[in-house]
């Protein structure tokens, strides 16, 4: 029987604990580069099928309001805005290790020519954006049964 045990290449790192480098190392990305980064940006998913394409946005902590959803220049432009309240950043509360926030941000994707436009629906719920892209009649398959005769 084989054991698992954990690798430490440096452990005189141990020195180091609770220090400048723990301090460092333990941020979030978005503390260095400030709020309008590009990591503050929701994953998504996108899909395609016969009927539609479909994006999947996580965006947990926002509310239906705070979303945006518009097409220009053949762009479809998401974006949503949350103020950060002031009153939960006072002198008593404050962080010590801050790994999420609800930052506003704003997000655009290129839209193939085979979009209805017109017909584009989302849906907000348990955090996640759901965007319904349908496409136009003549870009979906047909299929069409031939009688041999």
């Amino acid at each position: 029987m084989t054991n698992v045990v954990k690798f430490q290449p440096l452990p005189a790192t141990k020195f180091f604990t609770n220090s400048f480098f723990d301090e460092f190392f333990n941020r979030g990305v978005g503390e260095f580069v400030g709020n309008d980064n590009p990591f503050s940006q929701p994953a998504v998913n996108v899909t395609e099928s016969d009927e539609s394409f479909n994006i999947e946005m996580a965006a947990p902590g926002f509310n239906k309001p705070d979303f945006s959803l518009n097409v220009e220049n053949g762009q479809l432009v998401v974006s949503a805005k949350r103020e950060e309240k002031s009153e939960e950043n006072n002198e008593k509360n404050r962080f010590l290790r801050r790994e999420f926030r609800f930052e506003s941000f704003k997000r655009s994707f290129k839209l193939p020519n085979t979009v209805n436009q017109d017909s584009i629906s989302a849906v907000y719920e348990n955090g996640l954006l759901f965007i319904t892209l349908p496409k136009k009649e003549e870009a979906k398959p047909v299929s069409k049964t031939i009688q041999i005769g």
